[in-house]
């Protein structure tokens, strides 16, 4: 898709009402909705820290961006955000608290910030996925309802976001050796996030029934669909058994 189309999807997604029904939550098992609103609320945390990356854009002169990538940035960084307000929303209805700060989502923001753009928002798509991979979980497990419905439209947003951001790593014109050293770079990042989340929430798993081998499979199935969506691996249009907000 050409920038221009990005910067439309955003401004098209942005006008949308959020899903109803988010701070009820009838319809979720009482016993579920301790370890459910402490997930969600790390969660949303992370979903509303991205500022710094949209002031960034601004100066960034890299290959194949122009100021409607800017601008679809920016709209990208607003609908992280409307994902935040969602899980806040969730969060409250499952009795929970927001969080002001979280271990996991601190080790995101200092490995967005050891270098420049390109890492950064590597870093953010290695979060996109394990966010993404989880949420899917979650909402297979769900009851009908606002919740799932909440986290099944975070998670149709989540796959258009791997797409956005493939197609800026796919401008960036790389060639064999620093193509294999990227990918080395994702699978690392990826693998050692999809640690870091199924230690932090392994409570949640187990709560909602989901055993943490379906959680590994989940994630590193995610993990591969966004690396062919990354100029990667040599397998570009291979997807995953698993899309976003399925079981």
């Amino acid at each position: 898709m050409k920038w221009s189309d990005w910067r439309g999807h955003f401004e098209a997604n942005r006008r949308r009402p959020l899903p109803e029904g988010l701070e009820r939550g009838e319809e979720i098992p009482e016993a579920w909705r301790p370890a459910l609103a402490a997930s969600l609320a790390t969660f949303q945390l992370g979903e509303a820290g991205e500022g710094r990356i949209a002031h960034e854009i601004d100066s960034a002169r890299l290959p194949g961006i122009d100021a409607d990538y800017r601008a679809a940035l920016k709209l990208f960084v607003a609908e992280e955000g409307r994902h935040g307000r969602i899980l806040g929303f969730m969060v409250r209805g499952l009795g929970g608290r927001l969080l002001s700060r979280n271990w996991t989502e601190r080790l995101f923001v200092f490995g967005r910030r050891l270098l420049g753009l390109r890492l950064k928002l590597m870093v953010l798509l290695v979060a996109e996925v394990v966010g993404g991979a989880f949420y899917g979980l979650l909402a297979s497990r769900l009851p009908q309802g606002g919740m799932r419905r909440g986290l099944e439209q975070i998670c149709e947003d989540e796959q258009h976001h791997l797409d956005f951001h493939g197609d800026f790593f796919a401008r960036q014109g790389w060639g064999v050796a620093t193509r294999a050293a990227w990918q080395a770079l994702w699978w690392s990042l990826a693998m050692a996030a999809m640690a870091v989340v199924m230690m932090d929430h392994r409570r949640t798993l187990k709560t909602l029934g989901i055993p943490l081998a379906e959680a590994a499979r989940a994630f590193i199935g995610l993990t591969r669909e966004a690396a062919s969506h990354l100029p990667l691996l040599p397998e570009r249009g291979a997807k995953s058994p698993l899309r976003l907000g399925q079981g």
